[in-house]
């Protein structure tokens, strides 16, 4: 009987385990069963302000949450590639649309730990309209501090090689909200615009990573000229100001110099510097980079050399912009050498000088000149001629048909004249 009851026990214990385990198969079966994820609808893409998109969508309505998460995935694959996921179903991105904007977006279902993502929706936005190669080319901007609080703009271009010699180029710049056109431009020969200066502006200085945005459309008779649009960080091209009060001094072999920071919000410590030397004597160059306002340096004081400085933000603070322009030159020391030279050189000249003047004087007092060099004197005639007829007669030549007494007589006057002149 025991044996029975004991076999009877086992087998309910059994049915009941065989049961347990049923059920619990059964519902890892339902929980496992796996919620088809959706994408998202409506997904479109508009220009909201220069080169911005506003990239928005909706939830499937048919996408079944069963206590998931869902979060989207949103990817730009041009102009440049970019990826994030996002809660919301909006979306502004900041990029240069004149060769057109392309991007995806799927639904994303986190559930259970586990995450799985449904198909792409994809959307573009077309190249903006106009011929080939009449954009504008090479275009660079800065940015300076001109004083505090406000910060100028100067952009530079080329026409685009197609762009027919009456193009009408024109400028504008967005930063954050605010969008301005150029009020100043500079043209080529062919009075086509390729400069613009802001000397004031929205931009903020002192603010990091900010990005400004710049658009140039034209205009022409002949052709379609086609927009162009190039984001600069505020970082990247902020040119630095000059370092202010620079003071050289020169204390037996040591040469000092101290100068403030550039006119700037940011801080002293921001800022590094380099020191352009060189010995006018030697002819050797030197740049020193430096991290401090103030240097000092072991130097021949027999030389003279010549100071530059320049400044830029440092790596600390911020990434490094545009050095600043070099200071003024500023000089310090004498070459002994040249100027033992000079001096000697001077002392010569003066003194040739000064006796050559007073061998002047002396002459003149002493009349050495007319004593030297004195006048020839011109003979006198201090005889009367006794014959002046015969004498002008015998200054000419007696001719050959004459008689022979009268030659004889003539030529006998002629020589006795001759002898008593002579």
């Amino acid at each position: 009987m025991k044996l029975f009851a004991c076999i009877a026990l086992c087998l309910q214990t059994g049915f009941a385990l065989n049961n347990s385990l049923d059920w619990t198969l059964m519902d890892i079966f339902v929980f496992s069963i796996p919620v088809q994820v959706l994408p998202p609808v409506n997904f479109t893409l508009t220009v909201s302000a220069l080169a911005q998109v506003l990239l928005q969508w909706e939830p499937n309505p048919a996408q079944e949450q069963n206590n998931s998460t869902i979060r989207y995935d949103v990817k730009i694959l041009s102009p440049e590639p970019e990826e994030y996921d996002t809660s919301r179903t909006q979306s502004v991105r900041t990029a240069a649309l004149h060769n057109g904007f392309c991007a995806r977006v799927r639904t994303l279902l986190l559930q259970e730990g586990l995450q799985r993502g449904s198909d792409w929706v994809q959307g573009h936005l077309p190249p903006l309209p106009g011929a080939a190669e009449t954009s504008v080319t090479n275009l660079s901007c800065v940015t300076h501090v001109t004083i505090p609080g406000n910060v100028s703009l100067h952009c530079s271009w080329l026409p685009g090689p197609g762009a027919p010699e009456d193009t009408k180029y024109f400028l504008f710049y967005r930063y954050e909200t605010h969008t301005e056109e150029c009020p100043t431009y500079s043209k080529d020969k062919w009075s086509r615009n390729i400069e613009c200066r802001f000397s004031s502006t929205q931009i903020q200085p002192g603010e990091i990573d900010n990005l400004i945005v710049i658009h140039i459309n034209g205009s022409s008779k002949r052709a379609a000229i086609k927009p162009f649009q190039q984001l600069f960080n505020q970082n990247a091209i902020e040119k630095v100001n000059i370092p202010r009060n620079i003071s050289i001094s020169l204390q037996q072999n040591h040469l000092l110099a101290t100068w403030e920071k550039p006119i700037s919000p940011f801080h002293e410590e921001c800022f590094e510097y380099e020191f352009y030397l060189i010995n006018l004597k030697s002819g050797n160059k030197q740049i020193l980079s430096l991290s401090s306002s103030s240097f000092q340096l072991r130097v021949d004081a027999s030389s003279r050399y010549s100071i530059r400085i320049r400044a830029n933000l440092n790596h600390i603070c911020r990434a490094p912009g545009v050095w600043s322009d070099w200071s003024a030159t500023n000089y310090i020391g004498q070459n002994k050498l040249e100027s033992s030279i000079a001096w000697i050189l001077t002392l010569l000249c003066v003194s040739t000088s000064c006796m050559l003047l007073l061998v002047a004087i002396l002459c003149q007092i002493n009349h050495v000149w007319t004593k030297l060099f004195p006048p020839i004197p011109t003979p006198s005639n201090k005889f009367r001629d006794p014959f002046p007829i015969d004498y002008e007669r015998a200054r000419t030549c007696p001719s050959s048909t004459e008689t022979e007494v009268g030659s004889l007589a003539e030529g006998f006057s002629c020589s006795v004249l001759d002898d008593s002149v002579f």
